[in-house]
C-alpha cells in the first residue's frame, strides 16, 4: 500500500500560539517520545502542525504523555486518555468531530513509527482504535475503545523495533482516534498518544505472506536459557512479529528477529522454528529446525557473570544519584550487583539485588564515579562496567545542611495549589493541582509549580 501523510485540519485557531507560551513546559533531555518519525504514516494529536494552536502547552512538550502503565486496568481515567491524564495536556482532551486535525488513511496495514527523545527499554507497544458507534463529540472512555495490534518486545531501547505495521479494521470508516500505549520496560510508565484519523475505505487485501525466516543460530546457551537469532523476513508491506515455537509449540513472539528462551531444564536438546507475520495475519513458512542443547548444571560453578553493560542516571539531585544497568547473563544465574562508588580517594560499596540503585548518601556539589560489577550465588564476580562520572548540584537556601524546609518533591505525588516542596536544593510552590505520572520534568513546568528560590 502507498504510504500517505496527508491530514484533514479540523477549526484551528493558528493565531492563539503567542497566548500559550506562558504554559510552555521545560523541555529537558530525559524527554520520552512520540507518534510521528519520519516516514510515519500517523501523527499524534499533539504534534500535529495544524493543532499548534490547539493544544497549549504540548506544542513544546510533545513527548511527555505519560502516566502509569497497566492500560486498561490502569493509566489514565477515562475523559483524560488524549492527554495521560497530565493536567498541563488538559486541553488535549477536548472532544468534537470537527476539532482535530486528522490523518488520511485507508483500512489495513498502516505504518506507525515514534520519534524518541529518550529511547528506553520497551515491553511493549499496543493500539487500539475506536469502535463503531462511538461519540466523537464525547470525551474519550475505555468502552469507547477496541485492541487492535499488539507489538510485543524484548526489553531492549525502543529503536531496535522503529517501525510498527498496524492493520485498521475494514468496517471502520470516517472519523476515528487510535490510541497508542507504549509500555517502558525500566519504569513504572507508559507513554499514551491520541491519533486522529480519517478512514476513506478500504484498501486492497494484502493477501502476500512474509518470506520464511532463514539463519537461525543459537546464542549465549546456558543450563536453563537459550537465545536463538535469524535473518530479518521481508514483507511487501512489512513483518509485523515472529512467533517461536520449541519442539512444535509456540512459546512466544517478538517483533525483531532474536529470541531467548528461559525456563528450560539443563542438559536436554530442544528444537526452534521461527515463522513471519505480517500485520493483516499472512503467515510465512516455517523456518528450518535449530536444535539447541543445554548445558549440564556445573559440579562446581566457575563462570563468572558477563559485564554490566549501559550504566546510567535516572535521577541526579543534591542528596540522591539514582542509577540503572542492563542485567548480566549467567550460566546459572546472576545472585546479586555491587555498585562501587569513588571520590577521590574514598571508596564505598554498596550490594544491589535489582539492575537499579539509589544512593542517598551523596553530598550537593560533590563528583562521583560509579561501576557496577554482577556476582553469581557461588561467589563469581564479573569485571567492572564502564565508569559513570556523576555530578550533584550545588544545594541553596532551601537545602540547609542536611536540613530541607520542606518536603522532597516526588514525581508521583499528589498535590494542591499553594504547597511548598524542595528539589535539586530550590522551593518550589505549586500553582494549581496535579497528580504525578513519574515524569522528572513536571517540577520545572511553569504551569504546575512556581519556583520560590
Amino acid at each position: 500500500m502507498k504510504k500517505k501523510n496527508r491530514f484533514v485540519a479540523g477549526v484551528v485557531a493558528c493565531g492563539v500560539l503567542a497566548g500559550v507560551s506562558t504554559l510552555g513546559l521545560t523541555t529537558a533531555a530525559s524527554a520520552h517520545g512520540w507518534v510521528g518519525a519520519e516516514g510515519s504514516q500517523l501523527i499524534a494529536r499533539q504534534a500535529m502542525p495544524a493543532n499548534a494552536g490547539l493544544v497549549g502547552a504540548a506544542a513544546y512538550d510533545k513527548q511527555s504523555f505519560e502516566a502509569p502503565k497497566g492500560f486498561p486496568a490502569d493509566g489514565p481515567v477515562d475523559g483524560h486518555l488524549p492527554s495521560a491524564g497530565v493536567a498541563a495536556f488538559s486541553q488535549v482532551d477536548e472532544q468534537k468531530a470537527d476539532l482535530w486535525a486528522k490523518n488520511e488513511i485507508q483500512a489495513g496495514p498502516v505504518e506507525i513509527d515514534w520519534k524518541y527523545t529518550a529511547p528506553h527499554k520497551t515491553s511493549q507497544w499496543r493500539y487500539y482504535i475506536t469502535k463503531n458507534g462511538w461519540d466523537p463529540n464525547a470525551p474519550i472512555k475505555r468502552s469507547d475503545l477496541q485492541r487492535i495490534s499488539t507489538i510485543k518486545h524484548d526489553g531492549s531501547e525502543a529503536t531496535t523495533n522503529p517501525k510498527h505495521f498496524v492493520d485498521v479494521p475494514a468496517d471502520h470508516q470516517g472519523y476515528h482516534v487510535i490510541y497508542a500505549v507504549w509500555d517502558v520496560a525500566d519504569t513504572p510508565n507508559a507513554f499514551y498518544n491520541a491519533i486522529d484519523v480519517d478512514i476513506e475505505g478500504a484498501a486492497a487485501p494484502d493477501t502476500q505472506a512474509p518470506s520464511t525466516p532463514s539463519g537461525l543460530s543459537a546464542h549465549h546457551v546456558a543450563t536453563t536459557s537459550a537465545t536463538i537469532r535469524w535473518k530479518a523476513s521481508t514483507d511487501d508491506v512489512g513483518v509485523a512479529e515472529y512467533r517461536v515455537l520449541r519442539d512444535g509449540k509456540v512459546v512466544g513472539s517478538v517483533s525483531a528477529p532474536e529470541f531467548t528462551d528461559t525456563g528450560l531444564s539443563a542438559k536436554t536438546a530442544y528444537e526452534y522454528q521461527v515463522q513471519a507475520l505480517d500485520a493483516a495475519g499472512n503467515v510465512s513458512g516455517t523456518s528450518h529446525a535449530l536444535k539447541v542443547t543445554t548445558k549440564a548444571l556445573p559440579t562446581k560453578d566457575e563462570t563468572a557473570p558477563t559485564v554490566p553493560t549501559g550504566l546510567h542516571t535516572m535521577a541526579v539531585e543534591p542528596r540522591l544519584v539514582t542509577l540503572m544497568w542492563t542485567a548480566s547473563v549467567d550460566d546459572v544465574g546472576v545472585d546479586h550487583y555491587v555498585v562501587t562508588r569513588t571520590k577521590g580517594h574514598e571508596v564505598k560499596t554498596f550490594p544491589s539485588t535489582a539492575t537499579m540503585f539509589d544512593d542517598t548518601t551523596v553530598k550537593p556539589g560533590a563528583q562521583y564515579h560509579y561501576t557496577v560489577r554482577a556476582v553469581d550465588a557461588a561467589g563469581n564476580e564479573s569485571g567492572h562496567g564502564t565508569a559513570l562520572e556523576v555530578t550533584t548540584p550545588k544545594a541553596d537556601g532551601a537545602d540547609d545542611g542536611n536540613q530541607v524546609s520542606a518536603p522532597r518533591w516526588d514525581a508521583f505525588g499528589t498535590y494542591a495549589k499553594g504547597d511548598v516542596v524542595a528539589h535539586d536544593g530550590r522551593l518550589f510552590e505549586a500553582v494549581q493541582g496535579s497528580k504525578g505520572a513519574g515524569d522528572p520534568n513536571w517540577i520545572n513546568a511553569p504551569s504546575l509549580w512556581k519556583p520560590l528560590s
